[in-house]
Parts: structure tokens; sequence; C-alpha cells
């Protein structure tokens, strides 16, 4: 069968999910060919509507006639094609937030997104709308095992504790509350504090979004930083939790956290150039990570790899998570609750619920090795046998009745 494959060349995923499609072999022999369609996508431009680039993919769907098309997040303007030309759209999500699950094109028939936050999929499918699915992420595990450390590499990677991940604090991110805070009243901030420092002793649920008053989001809108697209149904309270509350939330967690650790250990941060003046004393910082090269070596070589979840997923299980367990690496997230559903808490990784509970176990970690690497491998295991890429193509055809 024929897949037309959408390229984003900037989504992650492409290397280890194109492999995963020339690799399949069904029970019968079948395999799978790969077309690609090269896209070039800037986030806030012609995701709706473009008349050349439906030109050519309405051409190219029939030039093929493939089974499905593929992209990684989901784009309306695929969407729209697809519907049109009367063929199936998978397209797997892994991004949050997603503002394109709210566009009109989200309900076509023709559709099959698969989100990996549960609680996502829970939210449409109260709602009525059939066209979102359930599924994790993955990890490339070949890709991640060929990958060895040699000794230059364990010096020059080699942590007590490390964290890959933004601060964001980088030049020209929109929705930063950063942003609008001096433009709101001083109620709206005090209300704004303090719900996101409430939220930040809960895990497992979030609440910004129900929590927001009227008063406080008019307050916000009239800095004029959130506008509603013509073809979407997404709320303002929407936008603004998650876009702007739920990553400022997310701001002040991994600080937080950081500078804590950054007391007690030996803590490590990767991340973009422009996250150097945000970083806590006491915190190392190492500048960025290349994706596919030296972030393995990074989680191979911590002794613990942190995961501090953008709190804009409800209950998924981040693609950093997946990256580490499946590079070997021992993980120490914040709790979760779709981890409950594919791992066992202490045996293939460890959460924390408070910071008392990190810096607790953050420390006996260190302090005890062979418990530590044993966790690892069950990690490991248990995603090289349950959750690569090449699991996840035989689950989609399964749910493409292919």
């Amino acid at each position: 069968m024929k897949v037309l494959y959408i390229y984003i060349e900037t989504f992650f995923g492409n290397v280890d999910m194109l492999e995963a499609l020339a690799n399949y072999r069904g029970e019968k022999g079948e395999t799978i060919d790969v077309v690609k369609f090269k896209y070039e996508y800037t986030r806030g431009k012609k995701e709706s509507g473009d008349p050349e680039v439906e030109a050519a993919l309405l051409k190219a769907i029939k030039d093929n006639d493939p089974a499905f098309v593929f992209s990684f997040n989901f784009l309306p303007i695929i969407s729209k094609v697809c519907a049109g030309a009367g063929v199936k759209y998978v397209s797997w999500v892994y991004d949050s937030p997603e503002v394109y699950l709210y566009s009109y094109q989200a309900i076509n028939p023709c559709n099959l997104i698969l989100t990996f936050d549960n609680a996502q999929f829970e939210e449409f499918h109260n709602a009525g709308i059939d066209t979102l699915q359930y599924l994790p992420l993955a990890a490339g595990v070949k890709r991640l095992s060929a990958l060895e450390p040699d000794r230059k590499a364990a010096e020059k990677y080699g942590a007590d504790i490390s964290f890959v991940g933004s601060l964001y604090s980088e030049a020209g991110k929109s929705g930063l509350y950063s942003q609008v805070s001096e433009g709101i009243s001083e109620y709206s901030r005090g209300f704004i504090d303090g719900l996101i420092r409430a939220q930040l002793n809960v895990y497992g649920f979030n609440f910004i979004k129900e929590s927001l008053t009227p008063e406080v989001v008019k307050d916000i809108l009239s800095t004029g930083e959130f506008i509603i697209r013509p073809d979407g149904v997404e709320t303002y309270e929407y936008l603004i939790a998650d876009y702007m509350l739920n990553k400022q939330a997310t701001v002040v967690e991994r600080r937080e956290l950081l500078a804590l650790l950054g007391k007690h250990f030996n803590v490590r941060l990767y991340s973009y150039d422009e996250n150097r003046a945000a970083v806590p004393e006491g915190v190392e910082f190492a500048g960025p990570l290349v994706y596919y090269k030296q972030m393995p070596l990074a989680f191979k070589c911590s002794k613990i790899n942190l995961n501090i979840t953008l709190r804009s997923i409800r209950s998924g299980i981040p693609l950093r998570c997946f990256d580490i367990l499946g590079s070997g690496g021992f993980l120490m997230t914040n709790y979760q609750p779709d981890f409950e559903r594919h791992f066992v808490a202490g045996e293939d990784y460890v959460y924390w619920d408070s910071k008392e509970d990190l810096i607790a176990k953050a420390d006996y970690y260190l302090r005890n090795d062979a418990e530590r690497e044993e966790i690892a491998r069950n990690g490991l295991n248990k995603v090289a046998a349950e959750h690569t890429f090449d699991v996840r193509v035989k689950q989609i055809l399964e749910m493409l009745g292919l």
C-alpha cells in the first residue's frame, strides 16, 4: 500500500516514523511504499487555506492513490483536501497546546486524529467528536540504541541530574504572560498569580481554564494578545489558559524546581541560549542539544533525567519521556496520569508529587546506583517491547482497518 507522508522538516519524529513505515511487513508480507509530500509549514500562516498547496496535494493524491495521508500534528489544510478527495487523513499530535484541533476541519469524517493526551481525547469524546483517538507517543529504540557514548562523550555529558527543555525566555515568543502582565489590573495580576500558585500544588488535574473569571478574561483580551481564528471554535478561555497561563505556570515551576535541586545536587540544564539569563543559581547551563545526535547521549550519561511537563499537557506522556526511556536513561518525572496506563512507577520510571518528594527521591536514587540502573533497564525494555514506532505503525493500521 502507499502512504502519502506530509513531510515538514522541523517536526520531531520524521526519521523514526519514516523508517517504521518503510520497514513494515504485514502478516502476508505486505509492505508500505512511502511517498513524501514536502510542505513548508509556518504556524499562523496558510494552515487553513492556500490554493497552490491544495492543488499540489490534490494532484499528489490522485497520482499516487494512497491508502491514507499522514502527518505529525493536525493540519486543517491537509484535512480539507483529503475530505474533498475522499482519502483518509491520519495525524499524530505531539504538540500541546494544539489550537488547530479546534478547527472546523477537525470533524471531517476522513480524519483519524491521534492525540497523546488521554484527557484531551476524553474532552473531545464527551463532546461527541469521534475523529480523535488516544495514542501515546513512541521512541526510536533502534536508532537510540545505536548511539553508544565513548569516553569523551561520557565526560562531556556526564551529570548527576539533567533537564533538557525550555525556560521560555526566547526572544519573540508569543503568548508570554510577561508581555501582558503590566497591561492588566493589579486585581487580575493577583488573581492569576494565585491561580498559578494553586495549580503548582496539584499534579494530574488542571483547573486553570475552568477557574478564569469573565473579568480577568476581558482584562487580558484588552491587551490585544489573542485573536480567534475565523475557521476555529476555540474559546478565549482555552487560548488564555493553555497558550499563556499554563506556560507561565511551567516557567515558574521549572525555575523553582531547578533552583531547589541546584542547592543540593549537581544539576545541568540543556536549553536555548536565550534562556541563559534565566538559569537559576546553582544550575549549570550547557546550551542546546542536537535532537538526533547529542540529546540521546546526554540521556544515557546522566544519572537522573528530569521531565518537568508543560502544564497544558493534562495527562499525556511527553515525547521527552519516551526519548529518555528509549535511550536507556533513568527517568524522574512529575506525576502524569497516562503513565499509569503503560508503565509501573518504581519499576520502569520514578515520579514525584511534591517538592519534598522530588528532593528525597533525587537523593535516594543518586545514592543507589544498582536500583537506579535496574529501573532504567526496565524502562528501556518496556519501551522496546510496547512503545516503538514499529508498534505504533501496526496500531495505526489496525485503527484504519488495514
